[in-house]
């Protein structure tokens, strides 16, 4: 049977081409972003538009869609922390991300406990086994979102999800989020090594 595809107009009036986009561009990491207010409320939100950005130096980023609390917190302290989102904490997380009053901390409303962080303001989430501290590098306003750029100063890691020294994805059970209200299990793995050029099979080299 041969498929019909169908076009879609990125141009079409929000959200029906948001809602294809992150149908079909998944599954996308969270970053869990724990921040604090210039009034010294905590947030915390789970944001699905994240990435690494550069290595040397650590660079993460994030998109805030509209202006929402998270990007207001940067912006206003410059400071961020990027938890781990694992499966464990599935219910609490999706909660972090209700439309809470500014002045309602979402780790009181949902209750996690909050974690000293050590070079930045805002806490980690104890219960993550990742926290990533990071320092506001630059934002980029695209139409209706914001890429928020943070440097990361520390990080810190749970021994439990170590494997020889090394973050395990078995332990660490990230979640992901995929489209509609959909979220991702931690995935199964499969492992290759990457081939050299040197290595590269004669038949796979173009003629």
């Amino acid at each position: 049977m041969i498929a019909v595809r169908i076009d879609v107009d990125p141009e079409a009036p929000h959200p029906t081409f948001y809602r294809f986009l992150t149908a079909v561009v998944v599954p996308r990491p969270i970053a869990w972003v724990s921040t604090r207010s210039a009034d010294g409320v905590d947030n915390l939100a789970p944001h699905s538009f994240f990435t690494v950005s550069c290595v040397q130096p650590p660079i993460l980023q994030f998109t805030s869609v509209g202006r929402k609390d998270s990007l207001r917190n940067v912006e206003a302290t410059r400071e961020f922390v990027i938890n781990l989102a694992p499966a464990s904490l599935f219910e609490q997380i999706n909660a972090t991300g209700t439309d809470f009053p500014s002045d309602v901390s979402e780790f009181d409303a949902v209750g996690l406990t909050r974690e000293a962080s050590t070079k930045v303001t805002p806490p980690r989430v104890a219960e993550s086994p990742v926290a990533l501290e990071c320092r506001l590098h630059s934002t980029v306003g695209l139409g209706d979102s914001t890429v928020v750029f943070g440097r990361v100063v520390h990080a810190s890691v749970d021994d439990s999800v170590l494997v020889d020294g090394h973050p395990a994805l078995h332990l660490l059970a990230p979640l992901s989020r995929l489209g509609r209200n959909e979220w991702g299990d931690p995935p199964a793995v499969r492992r290759i090594d990457r081939i050299r050029y040197a290595d590269w099979p004669d038949h796979y080299r173009a003629p």
